[in-house]
């Protein structure tokens, strides 16, 4: 009944679709429910809902592909840029070495030069330091160090390519960066094997400062020989100054005066000429010749103390009779004694007083044998009663020289040696120049 009445209602039972597959001769029909048709629907909703998640997908990734190449890009041009600062820096520091290099370069050579001229002026005054000692002043010269301690001045090789050299390598020792490598370095750089351009070192700087540093202190201790040399000079100068001067103190109060140099003449006749600026004076040269007209002062007034009888012709042997008025021991009444006696033994030495000419060399009246030397400036030496002569006339004697053995010859009561100084042929007193004889052994020696 219900069947019947829902047909009833509804009329005849709804078709449904059909669906005839045929293959060959065989026919299948296959009905579409609605599970089938609802099915269907799904599956075309979740393709639309892939193909539009795909579809986004794809267009979102190209704007990632693009940013992540746009990033690449940024880093590639950081880089690069970076890249290209520390070539210009290099650029700019290797340009900074290469003026530093020159003005180096340069101010060696200006070393080098300052260091041969005074090799020069060294050889310069190696000679008046080889006369300052031959007339017995100490010429040794140390320098003042860096460190305050006196060493002995060695002059440097004249080769002047090696000198540079040397001192190039010198410098280099003290100006040379000490850099890290930016691999054992801590920090940005270190994974990417240099150092962000903040953390550069500035060697160039550094390289400057000790430079400048170095030829400091090869300058000053340049300047340090020079300034020894000077004060050497200086010093020799005054001492030989002084040396003449005493000696020529002590010549003069036996009555021997020794000419200063010739000094130029002052004439009174008309003078002129053009005006011309003064010649620059160099002061080391100026010095030298100090020096040397000091020392020529010296060697003049030291000549003149040796030829001059300043020694004693009987060493080690007292005085028995003075210089004076005296009883002559043959006549028995007053005479002048014109020398003095030395006590000695026949045979003693008798030796020259002082450099000068033999002018006689025999007997001499109541000399006996005597031996007659001439010193120069009017100055003479007699030795008499000598036992025996051993120069000749015309012989040329030094000072200490042995001209004979003392003896008893002639108008003499016992063997001694009989010694007279004349001036002009006018005796006059030797224990003047006995005195000072002790006193100028000194500056002698």
């Amino acid at each position: 009944m219900a069947t019947a009445c829902d047909n009833r209602v509804f009329g005849k039972k709804a078709s449904r679709p059909v669906l005839i597959l045929a293959s060959g001769d065989r026919v299948r029909h296959m009905t579409i429910r609605p599970w089938m048709v609802a099915a269907g629907a799904t599956l075309l909703i979740i393709l639309s809902i892939g193909y539009f998640a795909a579809t986004a997908y794809l267009v979102m990734r190209d704007d990632l592909i693009g940013g992540s190449l746009a990033r690449q890009s940024r880093i590639r041009q950081a880089y690069e840029e970076r890249i290209s600062g520390l070539r210009a820096q290099i650029d700019r520091i290797t340009s900074r070495q290469l003026i530093d290099q020159q003005l180096v370069e340069d101010k060696v050579k200006q070393l080098v030069e300052q260091q041969n001229a005074l090799l020069s002026q060294h050889g310069k005054l190696g000679n008046l330091l080889q006369r300052a000692q031959a007339s017995g002043l100490t010429t040794e010269t140390t320098v003042q160090t860096a460190q305050g301690q006196a060493q002995a001045y060695q002059p440097i090789t004249t080769d002047e390519p090696t000198a540079r050299n040397r001192a190039l390598k010198a410098i280099e020792r003290l100006i040379m960066p000490e850099i890290t490598p930016a691999s054992e370095r801590d920090g940005k750089g270190a994974k990417l094997g240099f150092l962000p351009l903040r953390d550069q070192p500035l060697p160039a700087k550094t390289a400057g400062e000790k430079t400048g540093r170095a030829l400091l202190q090869v300058t000053q201790s340049l300047r340090s020989i020079e300034h020894e040399q000077l004060a050497r000079i200086r010093d020799l100068t005054a001492t030989a100054d002084e040396t003449t001067d005493a000696m020529t103190s002590i010549m003069r109060r036996t009555g021997i005066s020794v000419p200063p140099p010739q000094a130029a003449k002052n004439e009174d006749g008309g003078i002129g000429g053009p005006f011309i600026e003064p010649a620059a004076i160099d002061l080391f040269d100026s010095q030298l010749d100090q020096l040397d007209a000091a020392l020529t002062r010296l060697e003049t007034v030291r000549q003149t103390a040796v030829s001059l009888p300043y020694g004693n012709p009987a060493p080690g042997h007292d005085i028995t009779s003075r210089f004076g008025n005296r009883i002559d021991p043959f006549l028995g009444r007053l005479a002048l004694h014109a020398g003095i006696d030395f006590d000695a033994e026949t045979g003693a030495t008798v030796r020259a007083t002082g450099a000068g000419r033999v002018t006689v060399a025999g007997d001499y009246s109541g000399y006996g044998n005597m031996v007659e030397i001439d010193h120069g400036h009017g100055i003479t030496t007699r030795y008499g009663h000598l036992s025996r002569i051993l120069v000749s006339e015309g012989d040329l004697v030094s000072n200490g020289d042995i001209i004979g053995r003392a003896g008893s010859t002639g108008r003499s009561t016992g063997p001694h040696v009989h010694y007279e100084v004349r001036r002009d042929g006018a005796a006059i007193d030797p224990i003047h120049f006995l005195n000072a004889g002790l006193k100028l052994t000194s500056y002698l020696k």
